[in-house]
């Protein structure tokens, strides 16, 4: 079992917030793990990100979908972009019922590559800046090598035809970056997906509490919940209560 598991996280002296992602540290680690697991030996990995950078992502996917075992990824509540990305490498997704993927469309910056090349698409070239032309050669490389990458990871399980709705679905930029691919879109999309998701890896998480010093926004009494039991009325004062 490998855990890629990011929280917002504080500062213990100032106490503002920095956003924890995929990063080449998580790379390394990721890659390290894999190949101190034995070729026999299959990998569960819990995924549970935001996303990161696409060389970091796009190293742990590639090393996963290598392994010789099967690769089960267990998604309990989101894996966004490059989760995205990483979770495409795996025999099983398995994914809580309301657990979310997302698209793996490149970003450059602040614009989403595809943005950036419906500019080209749109305007007259005498129109465009040199930058903007300059970023929109950069994001049609970034969106050929993206797509490149999600064919490799799930052209073995899909059929022509299949993998090409995949491939657009997740790196065209028909949705927005953030956008929630949901059990059933990842379905519909050709994803090997389940929702048998063991009961200890939602134990897991909750020993990653979002670290907070403040009030939490959320309450309630962690105890199963089952249907009411009924209430009879209440009589009213002065009332006889009868048998």
């Amino acid at each position: 079992m490998i855990g890629l598991i990011h929280r917002q996280e504080r500062m213990s002296l100032l106490g503002f917030p920095i956003a924890r992602y995929i990063d080449i540290q998580d790379s390394e680690d990721l890659l390290r793990a894999i190949q101190l697991t034995d070729p026999s030996v299959p990998i569960d990995l819990i995924l549970h990100t935001p996303g990161g950078l696409v060389l970091a992502a796009e190293q742990i996917a590639l090393a996963l979908a290598r392994h010789p075992s099967r690769v089960t990824v267990f998604v309990p509540y989101y894996a966004m972009s490059g989760g995205t990305l990483i979770a495409l490498a795996a025999d099983e997704i398995v994914m809580n019922e309301f657990a979310v993927l997302g698209p793996v469309d490149p970003q450059l910056g602040q614009y989403p590559a595809a943005s950036l090349r419906k500019v080209v698409e749109r305007k007259p070239i005498a129109e465009i800046e040199d930058q903007t032309l300059i970023l929109a050669d950069i994001a049609e490389k970034a969106l050929d090598q993206v797509q490149a990458v999600v064919r490799i990871l799930a052209g073995e399980r899909l059929a022509a035809a299949a993998l090409d709705r995949l491939v657009h679905a997740l790196t065209s930029g028909q949705w927005t970056h953030d956008y929630p691919i949901t059990v059933q879109q990842a379905r519909e999309l050709g994803l090997p997906v389940s929702t048998e998701m063991p009961r200890e890896v939602l134990e897991l998480m909750r020993l990653y509490p979002q670290s907070s010093q403040r009030r939490p926004s959320v309450e309630y009494i962690p105890l199963p919940y089952g249907p009411a039991e009924p209430r009879l009325p209440r009589p009213m004062p002065g009332e006889r209560k009868t048998a």
